[in-house]
């Protein structure tokens, strides 16, 4: 049977029958070996991928690969440290106690700016009490790693308690720092006297901003810092890698370009090379426990609108003020004049060719002080 079997098949059937095993083994190995040399390329881009966006890990003061911990600290709620400086007249003989909040790529000792430059007349007659603290990731305070809007703000409240500040105190806040006093009269308005905001950063996504405006304000900026700020608001676990890379431009504030300055602020310069004396301060436990993650909040979702906070001060037994340049580069006077149409209750002062530095020049620290306490 086997042999009838065989006289049956014809010469062209087994060739047939013998090529088919050969072109599927050629076929077949090569096609195995690029897939499998594929995987290996694409988890080890992953794996690259991974370890780049990575930012290393914080150098926290007092620990044995840290800076060391050189100014007084008090310890807040979840066991983190925050350093603080403090200038003007003794806090227990002062009538008047202010909180200071430093803006971006700065610390506790920028609070000179304003505190170091008054008067004697504002700070000896008046009574005039500054305390000025690094924000967590800044100077000597601890990162903190479960940053929120009000989680900041309670950092202010803590300090002025454990400092023995009394019920009610103020707050002033420069550029970044002035963004957060909205955390303040958002969160903590009750323990609040008055509240300014000097030139305070705007965020693009605030529900309450018209769309066409904030496009406006958005595109006069550089197109790399218009990306720098579409990727910490949309993709912040990428905002360290962004700004680290070298592909593409990364942020001009980041970099430190001059090009953001205004006429006035280039003018403003020579006042402001005292910080070179600490600057080496600002970024010492790391650059993403400090600038980026101040980025990621400042520009991140908000959990509520400036726009929609009502007075804290119904009965006028305090004030809200708000300083704003209108050749700020940094800060779109356009927003911030919307801002304070749409809060009426706030005192807005716009300084006709001043850029965002006006806080340096000649007599402004007892122009913001003076408006803060007296209320005009």
């Amino acid at each position: 049977m086997a042999a009838g079997l065989n006289r049956k098949i014809s010469a062209a059937s087994a060739r047939a029958h013998t090529r088919r095993p050969n072109k599927s083994t050629s076929s077949q190995l090569p096609s195995g070996m690029l897939k499998a040399a594929l995987a290996v390329l694409l988890v080890g881009f992953l794996a690259w991928g991974f370890q780049a966006i990575q930012p290393p890990p914080p150098k926290t003061c007092g620990s044995s690969n840290g800076p060391p911990v050189t100014a007084p600290r008090i310890k807040v709620r979840d066991g983190r440290h925050l350093a603080y400086r403090e200038y003007g007249i003794p806090k227990d003989a002062a009538n008047y106690k202010i909180i200071f909040i430093h803006g971006f790529d700065s610390c506790r000792h920028d609070g000179s700016t304003i505190a170091e430059k008054l008067s004697p007349k504002i700070t000896e007659e008046m009574g005039v009490y500054i305390v000025s603290f690094d924000r967590p990731g800044y100077g000597e305070s601890d990162p903190d790693p479960n940053r929120t809007w009000k989680s900041l703000a309670l950092d202010i409240e803590e300090l002025a308690d454990q400092l023995g500040l009394g019920s009610k105190f103020y707050v002033m806040g420069f550029s970044m720092g002035g963004e957060i006093i909205w955390y303040c009269l958002m969160y903590i308005p009750h323990r609040l006297a008055g509240a300014v905001l000097i030139a305070p950063a705007v965020n693009y996504w605030w529900s309450g901003l018209p769309a066409n405006l904030t496009k406006e304000a958005y595109y006069q900026q550089k197109p790399q810092d218009q990306w720098a700020l579409r990727v910490s608001h949309y993709f912040p676990w990428l905002t360290y890698w962004w700004n680290t890379q070298r592909w593409f431009p990364s942020s001009s504030l980041v970099a430190g370009s001059l090009d953001i300055l205004s006429h006035q602020d280039k003018e403003l310069i020579p006042k402001m090379l005292y910080r070179k004396s600490f600057l080496a301060q600002v970024r010492q436990q790391g650059e993403y426990v400090s600038i980026y993650s101040d980025i990621n909040t400042g520009f991140g979702t908000w959990e509520f609108s400036p726009l929609d906070l009502e007075n804290p001060f119904q009965t006028s037994e305090g004030s809200v003020h708000l300083w704003q340049g209108d050749e700020d580069l940094l800060v779109p006077v356009t927003l911030q004049r919307y801002i304070a149409q749409k809060l009426p209750w706030i005192n807005y002062h716009e300084l006709p060719g001043a850029g965002h530095m006006f806080p340096y020049a000649d007599g402004m620290s007892d122009t913001l002080i003076e408006s803060l306490l007296k209320g005009k």
